[in-house]
């Protein structure tokens, strides 16, 4: 099956799309309406539309038939003449039928926020993972809403002599096609999780710590991979500028060499597509030995941005890996301002760090804590675990990582007497039979 490129749900040509933002604020998570709007509007400059207008209703729950209420649906309609959108948008992922019956409704392009986001990763990915990263999502996604348009999957001719099976219409052929293509993908990010393991088993067993920096899109996270490393990553003032992680070589004052890897940005409402698909990318994360999370102090929203970072971690399964906070873009703040942040005040650690990775402020203090943090990382406990047969890649992660001193067969697995890392220990909690003795 040949290549094909992610595809977008947005106008390419010269003459760009309006579009109209709607917002059913229901959500209890600490986002108000016109913050999640705000961020919406960003998301659709990012995909080259024109925002002229945005519509917020109050209901304990998005209407199961149009997403807004039928007062507020029409009076999004008699908007349509006065602003001229061509594009709805919605700042929530719909149902198919909500989008089958606003279409209906309006007769207008309706979108959603779910549909925005893997525009903008279809336009921005490079390589060739992440464009297959990117059109599983797609595909995940817009199966179920096959029967509104397909386009970007090639059609058979109707009756065509051999081309389809007794009473086969054409939507069944287009989700078996999807389907096909889908399991398609799958085989190839399977392929490229398998060349990742392989370049990090090669990784670990160099016994280079590796630095995960994490954060919410547009903290600063290539801005300040280029300020640690000297390296020249595309930084941008853009949601999602990058996609494809990179790792570049770090040096620290008192001489150990650290890996530093850049990953995807997280957001507000990211869909659970999204993260599926590009876990064979998040996988970096889980490899870390300390992961630096960014956050952009100058947003108004910084703390509900570190939790939707701290969540998303938490479905990694890396919500427990030392982590030191990085409170970035000081340079922006009046200098007078600058003492008074307390990261206790957003719900961060108090030991937060503040720095401007454009300018270089506070750097060389976030060089010595990732040096003292990485040392005590590296600090050996003795642990007992119980790991299953099946499970051999743990014994080979803890081999490459730690010692092994002694293995006993079980009936339920193998019970490995060892010595790790103290930094392995999230990714191994589960197996521990015994308290980890730091002697």
């Amino acid at each position: 099956m040949g290549r094909r490129k992610a595809t977008s749900l947005l106008s390419q040509s010269p003459e760009t799309e309006r579009a109209l933002l709607v917002c059913v604020h229901w959500r209890r998570d600490g986002w108000d309406p016109q913050s999640s709007l705000a961020e919406l509007a960003q998301l659709a400059a990012t995909a080259g539309l024109q925002v002229v207008g945005s519509v917020v209703q109050h209901l304990p729950h998005p209407h199961p038939r149009h997403y807004v209420g039928p007062g507020k649906l029409a009076e999004i309609a008699n908007l349509r003449d006065r602003l001229g959108y061509t594009v709805l948008l919605a700042d929530d992922e719909l149902s198919p039928a909500q989008l089958r019956h606003l279409e209906d409704a309006l007769q207008v392009k309706v979108l959603d926020r779910t549909a925005l986001i893997l525009d903008i990763f279809a336009r921005r990915a490079q390589t060739r993972e992440g464009r297959l990263q990117v059109e599983l999502a797609q595909l995940e996604y817009r199966l179920p809403r096959l029967t509104r348009m397909w386009t970007h999957l090639s059609r058979q001719a109707v009756g065509g002599v051999g081309l389809r099976g007794p009473g086969e219409t054409q939507l069944e052929i287009d989700r078996r096609r999807a389907r096909e293509r889908i399991a398609w993908i799958r085989r190839q990010l399977e392929d490229v999780r398998r060349h990742r393991e392989r370049y990090r088993q090669r990784r670990r067993q160099q016994r280079l710590p590796v630095v995960s920096l994490v954060g919410y899109t547009n903290a600063g996270k290539s801005t300040l991979l280029n300020a640690l490393t000297g390296a020249s990553v595309l930084a941008e003032d853009k949601l999602f500028a990058t996609l494809d992680p990179t790792t570049r070589r770090l040096e620290l004052p008192d001489g150990q060499v650290a890996l530093l890897t850049d990953t995807v940005g997280f957001i507000h409402k990211l869909p659970t597509s999204l993260v599926a698909a590009f876990r064979a990318t998040l996988e970096e994360i889980l490899d870390a030995h300390l992961l630096l999370h960014v956050v952009d102090i100058t947003h108004p929203k910084a703390a509900e941005q570190a939790i939707t970072v701290r969540r998303v971690l938490r479905e990694l399964g890396a919500d427990r890996f030392p982590t030191i906070t990085v409170l970035n873009k000081i340079d922006l703040l009046a200098p007078d301002l600058v003492p008074d942040i307390t990261a206790r005040e957003l719900g961060l650690p108090p030991n937060a760090i503040l720095v401007s990775a454009r300018t270089g402020q506070g750097l060389a203090h976030l060089r010595q804590r990732i040096a003292e943090a990485l040392r005590a990382v590296a600090q050996p406990v003795s642990v007992q675990l119980l790991v299953p047969y099946r499970e051999q890649a743990v014994l080979t992660l803890i081999e490459e990582r730690g010692t092994i001193e002694e293995q006993r067969y079980q009936a339920e697995g193998i019970l490995v007497e060892a010595r790790i890392p103290s930094s392995l220990l999230p990714r191994v909690e589960h197996y521990v039979r015994s308290a980890p003795d730091n002697a």
